[in-house]
């Protein structure tokens, strides 16, 4: 796991995290229903992206130093 790593799955976690939060969590966005679970739910989402981001470029990036 380098920097270069990380910072790609902060930025994609990022991204894919705000459509996924637009998709599934639109009317709490919209009519501003923050709530404790409502919140939790939303940051939650940028896990997920951020996890399979990190470990795909993990193994790429050691697969590409064997061969």
């Amino acid at each position: 796991m380098t920097k270069k790593n990380l910072k790609r799955a902060v930025i994609i976690s990022l991204i894919v995290g705000s459509v996924l939060n637009l998709i599934n969590s639109y009317d709490v966005l919209w009519e501003r229903n923050f709530t404790l679970k409502n919140t939790l739910r939303i940051i939650l989402t940028f896990i997920p992206p951020f996890c399979v981001s990190l470990y795909s470029s993990t193994q790429a990036s050691k697969k590409h130093k064997v061969e």
